[in-house]
């Protein structure tokens, strides 16, 4: 896979499903640093409407059973560039460990702090679930210098609602996941026009590291978390409405 094969799949993909995108603040991309970027998640588009918006190849964490189901394992992996985490036992500690080095070589990688929820239950486009704490985690404790977390909106103007494939035929492929066991489908969002909203970079600092210690990083952690929620939150409302 080249550098530039995901950046260049995402704009066809996008031309070729006919999605109108406006994209606001580009010029609030940091350059030359190191970024975590951080979104809003309701459709398998995304990491490709990112990529696009960014003009970047972005290296997508993604679920364990993403690397399980064939055919979507190849889309996922080979097409999009992303890592699917390992299994719930030693999900976290591959997830610190592959992004970390992707960071340290100025790789941008992208993280769906609502986890997996929103893909699985259809959710209005104004709506935000609540975020995962892993992102603040691993910018907080990486060893990677001019690092800023980056949050986007992504505001769908216009989709397509349909059912994609049985959620328990995904239990075949991660038995551990709860939201697998369910009867219903898990629905497929297809963007036709949305804006994409570029947030202010947040930057971890020495200061933010040397918090993250002892009482202090339970605090830290949560600053952190509620700061890109809010950043998103205040965009996502901006581009609906």
């Amino acid at each position: 896979m080249s550098l530039n094969s995901p950046l260049d799949f995402s704009r066809t993909f996008l031309a070729a499903m006919s999605t109108r995108m406006f994209c606001y603040y580009q010029d609030r991309i940091p350059q030359d640093a190191s970024l975590l970027v951080v979104s809003n998640h309701r459709s398998f588009m995304d990491a490709l409407v990112l990529m696009a918006a960014l003009s970047s190849p972005i290296r997508f964490a993604c679920h364990h059973y993403m690397g399980q189901v064939p055919v979507m394992r190849e889309f996922v992996t080979e097409q999009l560039g992303c890592f699917p985490l390992e299994d719930t036992q030693n999900r976290q500690q591959s997830f610190f460990v592959q992004s970390q080095i992707l960071l340290r070589s100025k790789q941008m990688v992208g993280v769906f702090p609502e986890g997996t929820k929103p893909m699985v239950k259809f959710t209005q486009p104004n709506h935000l679930g609540e975020f995962q704490r892993g992102f603040a985690h691993l910018a907080l404790r990486a060893d990677v210098q001019d690092l800023a977390i980056l949050p986007i909106a992504i505001a769908s103007l216009e989709e397509v609602n349909t059912n994609g494939f049985p959620l328990r035929l995904l239990s075949l492929f991660d038995p551990s996941e709860p939201l697998f066991n369910q009867a219903g489908w898990h629905p497929l969002v297809i963007y036709r026009r949305l804006a994409v909203l570029i947030g202010r970079p947040y930057w971890i600092t020495p200061q933010h590291q040397q918090k993250y210690h002892g009482k202090q990083a339970k605090t830290v952690v949560a600053e952190l978390t509620e700061h890109c929620y809010s950043e998103i939150a205040q965009l996502l409302h901006q581009g609906c409405y």
